[in-house]
């Protein structure tokens, strides 16, 4: 009797050790899979200017003096419009959303059957009425709202990274600022026509397609903003409750 209770015992341990341990991969398989995998880091080569050897002219095939891929506007504004060229675009984004719903069910039934009458005489059973009556009522009021806005306003200057076969221009670069506890950065990417392009070499966000803009942090502050592994396991779906 001692034996199957220390067996029972044992099982019991092993039940909870399984458990335990089972629980224990849960979380830590969570807080792996929602832990940031990719941490930024300065000189990204996404964003990096092209490198100064791919802005050597190639030489001149005829002998002419004269170069069209380096040669000089004597007449024409100075815009950029060659690689390794310099873009200052204006940050000025502004979005707002809002959305709001509300729904209002309300359903009422109800159904009688009247006691049964057989030559002239009312049907019972053991003198109780056949009668009977059947209602329901169900009610539904649901409501939901959503209010999200951003903004980002500033200046970023880029290089031309790119010329398309149509004459757009991809552009790219990032803003590094490092503060007391830790740093701050603005990366931006994406396409931009020549004509948008101002007289001093401006350009609005706004105008950018494609646009990948990205404005984040890193350190100590940043890494106060976020919850820990076990915080982001109780609020991620692999949480039962």
């Amino acid at each position: 009797m001692k034996r199957k209770k220390n067996c029972v015992m044992d099982g019991f341990i092993k039940i909870i050790l399984v458990s335990l341990a089972f629980f224990l991969l849960t979380i830590s398989m969570v807080g792996c899979s929602t832990y940031p995998k990719y941490r930024a880091m300065p000189n990204d080569p996404d964003f990096a200017p092209v490198p100064s050897e791919s802005l050597i002219p190639p030489p001149t095939p005829s002998g002419s003096i004269y170069n069209a891929a380096s040669g000089l506007q004597l007449y024409g504004d100075k815009k950029a419009r060659r690689v390794g060229d310099i873009i200052t675009i204006e940050l000025d984004e502004k979005t707002v959303s809002k959305k709001s719903s509300a729904t209002t069910t309300k359903k009422n039934s109800s159904t009688s059957i009247d006691n049964p009458v057989i030559s002239g005489g009312a049907v019972n059973i053991s003198g109780l009425s056949m009668d009977a009556q059947l209602s329901g009522e169900r009610d539904f009021s649901g409501s939901g709202q959503a209010n999200q806005s951003n903004s980002l306003q500033g200046y970023i200057t880029v290089t031309i990274s790119e010329i398309l076969p149509n004459g757009v221009l991809r552009v790219r670069g990032e803003k590094w600022m490092t503060l007391n506890q830790g740093d701050e950065y603005i990366r931006i990417s994406g396409l931009v026509r020549p004509e948008d392009i101002s007289l001093d070499n401006m350009v609005s966000s706004q105008k950018l397609a494609d646009a990948r803009i990205s404005y984040a942090g890193t350190g100590t502050l940043a890494d106060s903003n976020s919850s820990g592994w076990l915080s982001r396991f109780f609020n991620s779906p692999w949480f039962p409750f």
